[in-house]
């Protein structure tokens, strides 16, 4: 079958490997659509960064090079010895976290800390960027008919995105910033709708961006025209409850800590690749609080809830959709070179 593998830098190759099969505790899924992340291309530009080279990963047991893809969608097409839970036919989206079910956070349900975590996908045993893919049955969760493959493909994405907000101390009737408006900032965006913020900010560079932001309801602002903290300040009447980091620029973590009133909290989303100088004084003489998250846990049945309801849309967030044979220079380089694209979604055939 073809599958998209990460070799090293800037060394991603569409290669045709053996078709997987299946074993005690699996489930083989034919894919349907599967959604580019930022992950992806920052393993892309500047991996390995979750991708094992020198070691086997301890749960995948593999190393590079790996089938790319995590936000993903199919239809199952053969079941594993002794799985009752999941039927030939069924369609379902993959929650990619590898876990050992042993250490403390783990034990304690925290499953996307755990000690050994991965990303099916990123730490091998495959990927999305396939046309077929044999998964773990506890990463399988089916999707009912009113959410399509192509939503289904954006599950993963969004995940991310209300943990993010569920994680922080938003409530109803509170204002937010999101600073960075690409696809994760977006669903932020969508998360905070869905979980009643009265008044959301979106800081963004690129007007098509900002376009997609105010189409979703938030309140768009182009930090080359505003300074986007004294803006959000004058706007708010003394800064926002909550910031969402979404851009992994150092700079923009200072301006989204700045942003908050004097106790309100900064929620780092995104992953950086470089270390991000920030003063103390900006979190101290406010009483200011700054929080992360990674991935997600205990949210999927959440999404594609939401979604059945009309959120997070694909109709909305995809820009592009492109054949997997095309997955580099139309996806990959696309996404480098032009920032007016929000979300890529590859079709696995």
């Amino acid at each position: 079958m073809k599958a998209l593998r990460w070799h090293g830098v800037k060394d991603v190759r569409l290669e045709h490997i053996a078709e997987p099969t299946v074993s005690q505790g699996k489930v083989k899924i034919k894919v349907e659509w599967c959604g580019i992340c930022g992950s992806d291309l920052h393993e892309y530009t500047a991996g390995p960064i979750f991708i094992p080279t020198e070691e086997l990963h301890p749960l995948s047991k593999d190393k590079a090079p790996v089938v790319l893809g995590h936000e993903f969608s199919g239809q199952v097409v053969e079941i594993g010895e002794g799985i009752t839970n999941v039927k030939v036919g069924d369609r379902v989206v993959v929650e990619p976290i590898y876990a050992c079910g042993e250490c403390e956070n783990c034990k304690q349900g925290k499953y996307n800390l755990c000690n050994k975590m991965g990303f099916y996908g990123l730490a091998g045993g495959g990927g999305g960027f396939s046309e077929y893919a044999s998964i773990p049955v506890e990463m399988i969760h089916k999707i009912p008919e009113a959410v399509s493959y192509e939503q289904g493909a954006l599950v993963e994405p969004s995940a991310v995105a209300l943990h993010a907000v569920r994680q922080s101390k938003l409530k109803v009737g509170d204002k937010a910033a999101v600073f960075g408006t690409g696809p994760i900032g977006l669903l932020v965006i969508e998360a905070l709708k869905a979980s009643g913020a009265s008044e959301i900010y979106a800081i963004e560079l690129s007007e098509q961006r900002r376009q997609k932001a105010e189409e979703l309801g938030a309140i768009a602002i182009n930090p080359q025209e505003y300074d986007p903290v004294a803006e959000v300040h004058k706007r708010t009447g003394g800064g926002v409850d909550v910031s969402y980091e979404v851009t992994s620029v150092p700079l923009v973590l200072t301006q989204a800590i700045n942003s908050t009133k004097s106790g309100g909290e900064t929620m780092i989303v995104s992953i950086f690749e470089k270390e991000a100088s920030i003063h103390p004084q900006t979190i101290v003489l406010q009483e200011r609080t700054v929080t992360g998250i990674i991935g997600y846990r205990d949210v999927f049945p959440a999404v594609i809830s939401l979604m059945a309801k009309g959120y997070f849309s694909a109709d909305k967030l995809v820009t592009k959709r492109i054949k997997l044979e095309n997955v580099i220079e139309e996806g990959f380089e696309t996404l480098l070179k032009e920032k007016e694209q929000v979300k890529i979604l590859v079709k696995a055939e």
